[in-house]
């Protein structure tokens, strides 16, 4: 298994961070332990993390706030990846904010939060709620802002198969975030569009949803629970080893807020799944609920 993958035009290691999780809980607010939030950031940059996922609405404000005090001045090499396309309301409500303007007005925010001048990385997530915004519209704003230098890579986030290939006829698409785990293989196409036009595919919940309890249904899960003990490993660590053996196109970015689970999730890269192991893993039933 490789450890490296492409990340558009650029190389980090497979295994990258989703900085999420940082954030209180219901990802609002400050995190209840500050410190032990940037003991994890520094130990995931210690333990050869390049790749960090974020975004201004985590918290909303206080995950970026938590990365620049932890991390700035950045280390060479690190990948600093933003997501835009929502925002929080004053109860911790997640809103849409797909027009062209939010879009320019949070890839500036995230800039500014970060400490940045140029982002290395910015996905376009996609809103179900509210009025439609053209995907053409929300994407042409964003190669403005590469062509302004403001941002280096565009992403997509929460996409249909349609909508990516609309995004593959429009600019450089350097990655998908979509949902996807060994409970939650809904999106295999868009999966499977990606491998065929060589785009990094990251998913998110890649452990099932913790809001719906994904890691006790790994656990619960024989098959998966049988092949943690032919390895001695956790069942969270053979779900992120099975999608990393899925293809090498997939980055993974799990997040946690604590440092012992941070080392366990970087540790399953170094597992090695064999074909008796994705054989028995191919008959994981996938969860009822389609986030995990």
């Amino acid at each position: 298994m490789t450890s490296h993958g492409r990340l558009g035009t650029i190389t980090v290691n497979r295994m990258g961070f989703g900085a999420m999780q940082l954030a209180g809980p219901g990802v609002l607010g400050p995190p209840k332990d500050p410190d032990a939030a940037r003991a994890v950031l520094r130990r995931a940059i210690e333990l050869g993390v390049d790749h960090l996922d974020t975004a201004q609405f985590y918290g909303p404000d206080v995950v970026n706030a938590l990365i620049r005090e932890t991390l700035h001045p950045y280390p060479d090499g690190l990948r600093i990846a933003t997501k835009v396309g929502a925002r929080r309301d004053a109860e911790g409500a997640w809103l849409p904010a797909q027009d062209p303007q939010h879009l320019r007005e949070d890839v500036e925010a995230n800039l500014r939060a970060l400490g940045v001048e140029r982002m290395d990385l910015v996905n376009l997530r996609r809103h179900g709620d509210g009025p439609g915004v053209p995907i053409a519209e929300q994407l042409g704003v964003l190669q403005d802002l590469r062509d302004e230098g403001k941002l280096d890579q565009i992403g997509v986030s929460t996409v249909t198969r349609d909508e990516l290939d609309q995004a593959l006829d429009l600019v450089d698409v350097a990655c998908v975030q979509n949902p996807f785990s060994i409970i939650d293989r809904s999106d295999e196409d868009v999966l499977e569009r990606c491998i065929e036009r060589d785009v990094a595919y990251v998913p998110y919940f890649p452990l099932g949803s913790a809001f719906t309890g994904g890691p006790a249904k790994l656990a619960a899960d024989p098959a998966i629970a049988a092949t943690a003990e032919k390895h001695g490993a956790t069942t969270t660590q053979i779900a992120l080893a099975w999608l990393l053996a899925r293809d090498e196109h997939v980055l993974l970015i799990a997040g946690t807020s604590s440092v012992a689970h941070l080392e366990e999730n970087l540790a399953a890269g170094d597992l090695e799944l064999d074909a008796e192991d994705l054989g028995r893993l191919a008959g994981v039933v996938p969860a009822a609920n389609p986030l995990g």
